[in-house]
């Protein structure tokens, strides 16, 4: 875990270097161990998002969050949505297929994890709160009424999600 944690901020803080023009030493970085990593006031937000040996980062001038998973890790769909969903949600996946259903409860979660980090919130506190419309393509939070952007895409293998201002304008490298 300790080896995870230094490659991937070491890789946040060089990634940073070059979108700051800074040298990777003086990235006004805070990033302690179990917590979301911040920038300094004045020098945009960050995300990154941990899954096996691959790791999502992402720079915004505003708020952003980012969660990646594998798009064949195998999930038991029926049970995740029906315990951590909002009941509309939960109606409205019933009315697919199995296997297509496993695919959009994968894709709402990496949509709602990247939403909580967006709203720097915790799993825990705020899962349930988070409903994706996948006929509308819309993402809401039920009690905040917020209704950010939100973009997934599958780059390789990985479902990737990114939520925030210009969320689907990101420049993947």
């Amino acid at each position: 875990m300790q080896k995870r944690y230094l490659r991937s901020r070491s890789l946040l803080r060089r990634q940073l270097a070059g979108v700051l023009s800074l040298p990777a030493a003086a990235v006004p970085l805070h990033s302690p161990p179990g917590e979301a990593p911040t920038l300094q006031q004045g020098h945009g937000y960050v995300s990154l998002s941990h899954s096996g040996d691959q790791v999502l980062l992402a720079w915004s001038p505003w708020t952003i969050g980012v969660d990646l998973e594998r798009q064949a890790r195998p999930i038991q769909a029926d049970l995740l949505a029906r315990r951590f969903f909002p009941k509309q949600e939960w109606q409205q996946l019933q009315l697919h297929d199995s296997a297509l259903r496993a695919a959009l409860v994968l894709e709402s979660w990496v949509r709602k994890e990247a939403a909580i980090k967006w709203r720097r919130s915790s799993l825990a506190s705020d899962l349930r709160h988070w409903c994706w419309n996948a006929e509308q393509q819309e993402l809401s939070h039920l009690q905040e009424g917020w209704q950010p952007a939100s973009h997934c895409e599958l780059r390789n293998g990985w479902l990737c999600a990114v939520v925030g201002q210009a969320a689907e304008q990101g420049i993947w490298g």
